[in-house]
């Protein structure tokens, strides 16, 4: 960790960079992580500004309000507990691809000790709050419950809400870097469960979850049902495009076709790209986009606010936006496009084969149906789609796939399975 802080101080100061916010979550390594970090920030002649234990979102919200142009948030997000890593902040985004290649290079090379840097102490959780509660204006008192799963929601919500003069119920919020109560994961269905159970037991409008270091958002609505990411953005997309007509709104290659046509039938311009947090903020500046959203519960608002994935500002918005309607939150989305869809499905792969793979099954579809191949091959059936991904992080191959019926659903997933049974095992798939 002290290495590849010398290494994030080396790529920093070439750019004239001499100054880093440094913030860390709540795990049970973070803090000598952070100790790690600095030094090697330090080695390097960078300054680090100590925000100490914060959500994600408030360190990029540390980064912007005070114009620092590096960073490191020490977090694993949602991952079990035993996990730990950084966020890398350089320039107006975070690093990913060859520029985290390029990182462990010179982090091996150790150039060693080059100057010397300080450390400054600084409140951002309490700079942070203020300016959410000032942007953020509710119609009426919302019924709701909050499950923090035990992480770095905990060091800002509660504090938060009151200003908000919310009274909700709250479920795990106590910041625990064990997570004793559930993995902190808001986009599996199981981690909902209690979520779910108090929303209905008690008839509040909804239930909203964070994950391990809140910058994704899980939500559970009057009826006990599930908003993913893609059906929550449309929602979005509707208030941000009544108050800003044909503005550009991003989504990931996953997310339902009925988004897309629910973004055009409201005035906005849809543009469908890559997965990952990093590359949708690049996408969003590079557009001039007010709005994006990944199926992963990254919620991205340039509308009245920065534009980075920020849970607690996504779910203050969601209040805002049910605080404003008569109509209760599982009948806002009434009028979409029904599709069916399946789950994300995930196939073991080994990393050095799965983007050949991908490629492959992508060249065989090219010769019998329109693919869109901005990351794998989102293949275009006529009456559905079905999409092939090699995951960003993880040795496996990413699938999912939409119809307008159940009968065409299994047809393209048994003629996607059938191509790809040539290279991989897709027993998984099929059982999925």
């Amino acid at each position: 960790m002290k290495a590849i802080g010398s290494a994030v101080a080396t790529t920093l100061t070439r750019d004239g960079i001499t100054r880093a916010v440094v913030g860390r979550d709540i795990r049970l390594s973070s803090g000598r992580f952070f100790e790690a970090v600095a030094a090697g920030l330090n080695g390097g002649g960078v300054d680090v500004v100590d925000i100490g234990e914060v959500p994600t979102p408030v360190f990029y919200f540390a980064a912007k309000r005070w114009n620092i142009k590096g960073g490191v948030m020490i977090t694993a997000s949602h991952n079990p507990s035993e996990f730990n890593g950084l966020k890398v902040l350089h320039g107006e985004g975070t690093i990913y691809g060859a520029e985290i290649r390029k990182l462990r290079e010179i982090a091996i090379a150790s150039a060693g000790v080059r100057g010397s840097g300080t450390v400054e102490r600084r409140d951002a959780n309490g700079e942070y709050i203020e300016h959410i509660c000032g942007d953020i204006k509710l119609a009426r008192h919302v019924r709701f419950a909050a499950d923090g799963g035990n992480g770095t929601a905990g060091l800002v919500v509660p504090d938060l809400v009151k200003r908000l003069e919310c009274d909700p119920v709250y479920l795990y919020m106590e910041p625990d870097g064990n997570y004793p109560n559930h993995h902190p994961d808001p986009t599996v269905e199981t981690n909902l469960a209690d979520l779910k159970k108090t929303v209905i037991e008690q008839g509040l409008e909804l239930g909203v979850g964070f994950d391990g270091d809140t910058d994704r958002l899980g939500v559970i609505d009057d009826r006990g049902g599930i908003l993913w990411g893609d059906r929550l953005l449309a929602l979005f997309a509707r208030s941000v495009l009544a108050e800003n007509p044909g503005a550009t709104v991003i989504f990931e290659v996953k997310c339902s076709e009925g988004l897309e046509e629910d973004i055009l039938r409201h005035g906005g311009q849809p543009v469908m790209w890559k997965t990952g947090h990093s590359l949708i903020k690049k996408k969003m500046r590079d557009e001039g986009a007010l709005l994006a959203g990944e199926m992963s519960g990254h919620l991205f608002f340039a509308d009245r606010y920065y534009g980075y994935d920020d849970a607690i500002y996504a779910a203050c918005r969601l209040l805002e936006i049910v605080s404003l309607n008569e109509r209760p939150l599982s009948e806002l989305l009434t009028d979409m496009t029904p599709y069916v869809s399946t789950p994300e499905i995930r196939i073991d792969c080994d990393d050095t084969v799965k983007f050949d793979i991908v490629e492959k099954v992508a060249e065989h579809f090219k010769k019998r149906y329109e693919v869109i191949d901005i990351d794998g091959a989102r293949v275009k059936f006529g009456d559905g789609w079905g999409l092939i991904r090699a995951s960003n992080t993880q040795p496996v191959l990413v699938l999912r796939f939409e119809a307008r019926t159940d009968k065409a659903l299994l047809a393209i997933k048994q003629e996607m399975a059938d191509v790809l049974s040539r290279y991989t095992d897709v027993s998984s798939m099929l059982q999925g």
